[in-house]
């Protein structure tokens, strides 16, 4: 068991569970060894080989239904495949994104033709997803984009820069979030459909340099003159993407926070690993009280943080799951992530502060958790709004 010791909720104990997490496990081994990511954070982004490999292995639209090329799973399908990504190391592949995130914003907002046109090309990996959200000087207000998509006869007409968006690189399916009513605020927005490899105009730029996550391809995009059909619309009416946005927020916020707890875990087990071997003045670093009571507080942190996310996920599995109580998750999660993983580094000593050690990878890659998917200051507004 974990160094944890904290059971799964009930919706995640049933054989088939286990099953698929057996075989996730095995995937991740086959085609994201150490050696494996260690090139792709060279190289700052995966290979386009795992999303083929992970097509054919029925990984890719996990929890979409079959009737639209998915393997007719569920959301607890998405959280074993998220689970192992941090396991494994296998950030840079974007899966999480394509699956949990862009594919359900077409089952659930699509129309019936959208759905059979672009999730079978996700299910097998002809299609790669992506959702274009951030831009220069918006942040987290997305009422405020400025990328536009004019009507222009049967087609839009697609204007604008995005960055800080994941799978830029690899993606060919992207969801661009644009004004079609500039005047309109929130309720001009809607979200228009790219198949990047028919769209004269579009472009993409540098990936960008971070201070963690360095396997994932987090990159600017441009659109000049990109047309595209007016059948590209998400769901074909106006003014739509707020709300459609809006609606999937409070999922996309428990992944967040369901990867903070597992990368909390795998700081916490090579912690103690570590300090159980390493010997400082003739006697291991875990027989000295200060490293007891330090690990003692970062397993109860570590601990709440995942009783309170897993019920958060028993919630969602219920359809009780709203934005407040994913909020509080991820806000939670973030912020002790990043306490934990610092007094985790910190019982390393100098080689906490070296990259070979993975100690040093959770380590950047955690301040990353506070600001996307909304800082933690946005969370805390979301939050007093309940009361």
């Amino acid at each position: 068991m974990s160094v944890l010791n904290v059971e799964n909720p009930a919706c995640m104990q049933d054989d088939e569970i286990n099953m698929f997490q057996d075989a996730v496990n095995r995937f991740y081994e086959r085609h994201a060894s150490p050696e494996t990511t260690e090139q792709w954070r060279q190289n700052h982004m995966s290979d386009l080989d795992i999303w083929k490999h992970a097509g054919e292995a029925g990984l890719l639209c996990a929890s979409i239904p079959m009737e639209y090329g998915g393997s007719g799973g569920d959301f607890r399908h998405e959280v074993v495949i998220i689970e192992n990504s941090i396991k494994h190391d296998a950030g840079g592949f974007g899966i999480t994104l394509h699956n949990a995130i862009l594919a359900p914003y077409i089952l659930l907002h699509g129309t019936e033709e959208q759905k059979q046109r672009w999730l079978p090309r996700l299910a097998t990996g002809e299609l790669r997803g992506a959702i274009a959200m951030s831009e220069p000087g918006t942040g987290s207000d997305l009422s405020a984009v400025r990328t536009t998509a004019v009507k222009d006869g049967d087609d839009y007409v697609i204007n604008g820069q995005k960055t800080f968006i994941s799978n830029g690189q690899v993606a060919n399916l992207i969801c661009v979030v644009t004004k079609t009513d500039t005047s309109a605020g929130s309720r001009g927005v809607s979200l228009m459909m790219v198949e990047t490899e028919a769209a004269e105009g579009f472009r993409r730029g540098r990936i960008l340099d971070k201070v963690g996550c360095e396997s994932q391809d987090t990159s600017e995009l441009f659109f000049e003159d990109v047309r595209v059909p007016k059948e590209n619309l998400l769901g074909l009416e106006e003014g739509k993407g707020f709300v459609q946005l809006m609606k999937e927020l409070p999922k996309e916020r428990l992944i967040i926070a369901l990867q903070g707890i597992y990368a909390m875990e795998i700081a916490l087990e090579h912690t103690v690993e570590y300090v159980k071997e390493r010997k400082v003045f003739g006697q291991r670093v875990m027989d000295y009280q200060n490293t007891q009571f330090k690990l003692a507080e970062c397993k109860t942190q570590a601990t709440v943080a995942k009783v309170f996310t897993l019920h958060c996920l028993d919630l969602l599995m219920q359809g009780k799951l709203d934005d407040t109580m994913a909020s509080m998750a991820k806000l939670h999660v973030s912020e002790a992530q990043g306490k934990l993983v610092d007094e985790c580094l910190q019982l390393f000593g100098g080689y906490g502060y070296m990259n070979e050690y993975p100690i040093a990878r959770l380590y950047r890659d955690a301040r990353g958790q506070r600001i996307w998917g909304g800082t933690s200051e946005i969370m805390k507004l979301v939050i007093s709004r309940s009361m």
